[in-house]
């Protein structure tokens, strides 16, 4: 067990945010997670996984505890169905095209979401029309305070729209060790009515997709839209889609006719952020070393050196001003640190 210091987080988060931890470890298994966790010396701890969806404002004084567990197994299967399960430090995307070389079926439309596989239940990942919870069946988590393990049902972590138990009552209590997914063998259930996909299969002249070919479509639709972290800091999707009130958003349509608008009950009514950040003025407005990207207004980018602090005042001015414009308050989606 080998904790280092003073080292420099850029590499270890999607934003490429140059702070400073303290303390730093990178932990490869259970036993060691435990053992970290019992040293009198660090009583506060940093819990950094894929870097994906979070906001680094500052230098972080606590011990930062880097889940770098891996692996990837069958737990059971029958004719139809396959238990896979996922170690935390799994890459996310790689998981995906993982199953997709045995033709598992379920998680194709969340192809190139960012991040790595133990922090996928916090925030209940999605992307067109799938969640995590649609093939989610549990995740093991240790127990910071009492150092067990403890498994979380489907049922247990309430799953909702980019929440989880994880995020509101447990937060900060448990670190996911690993998850396990029900994925289809045959008969794939395939997701190509939202958002672009269907066009896109049209586009490459696809008419009986398969799972491969969702996961193909996504991929370049999300590469048309999105940075490459690698290139140009970002953490994906900045803020969520408010849900406001059918009776809002007519009265929102009288003013913007041409306002999108999804159904997600009889009564609320889910608005693209982007458009509304948009509509706001500010997609491709860049601020020096920072600004919202081009192609997408969701998305807030680090072309250079930006601080965190710069790009969570950016974030608060696109929040007033959609507020100010649309009276819809936007909620950001990343953790801010």
């Amino acid at each position: 067990m080998h904790i280092k210091h003073n080292i420099y987080l850029k590499p270890f988060n999607t934003f490429g945010i140059d702070v400073l931890a303290k303390h730093f470890i990178s932990i490869e298994n259970i036993e060691e997670l435990k053992q970290v966790l019992l040293l009198d010396k660090y009583q506060d701890i940093f819990i950094l996984g894929g870097g994906s969806n979070m906001l680094l404002t500052k230098d972080i004084e606590a011990l930062v505890v880097h889940v770098n567990l891996k692996g990837i197994s069958i737990i059971s299967e029958d004719e139809n169905h396959v238990i896979v399960q996922a170690n935390a430090g799994e890459n996310w995307h790689e998981f995906v095209l993982w199953c997709l070389e045995k033709d598992f079926g379920g998680l194709e439309n969340m192809s190139l979401i960012p991040g790595n596989v133990g922090t996928a239940p916090i925030q209940n990942i999605g992307a067109y029309g799938v969640e995590l919870k649609d093939s989610f069946v549990s995740c093991n988590a240790l127990n910071i305070a009492t150092k067990t393990i403890k498994t979380f049902t489907k049922e247990d972590c309430n799953f909702d729209y980019r929440n989880s138990v994880f995020k509101q009552e447990e937060k900060g209590k448990y670190i996911i060790c690993n998850v396990t997914f029900k994925l289809s063998k045959k008969n794939h259930n395939l997701h190509t009515s939202y958002g672009s996909i269907s066009d896109q299969l049209a586009e490459m002249n696809i008419t009986q997709p398969t799972i491969q070919d969702v996961s193909n479509a996504v991929i370049q639709i999300r590469q048309s839209k999105l940075p490459d972290p690698k290139k140009i800091g970002n953490s994906g999707s900045f803020f969520k889609n408010p849900v406001i009130t059918k009776e809002a958003y007519l009265k929102l349509k009288e003013n913007f006719q041409d306002v999108p608008g999804y159904s997600v009950s009889e009564t609320e009514i889910k608005v693209p952020a982007g458009w509304l950040i948009e509509k706001a003025g500010f997609k491709g407005k860049q601020f020096g070393n920072y600004g919202v990207h081009k192609a997408q207004a969701l998305v807030l980018v680090n072309y250079g050196n930006a601080k965190g602090s710069d790009i969570l005042e950016l974030s608060k001015l696109i929040q007033n001003t959609v507020k100010h414009i649309f009276n819809i308050s936007i909620e950001a989606e990343v953790n801010i640190l």
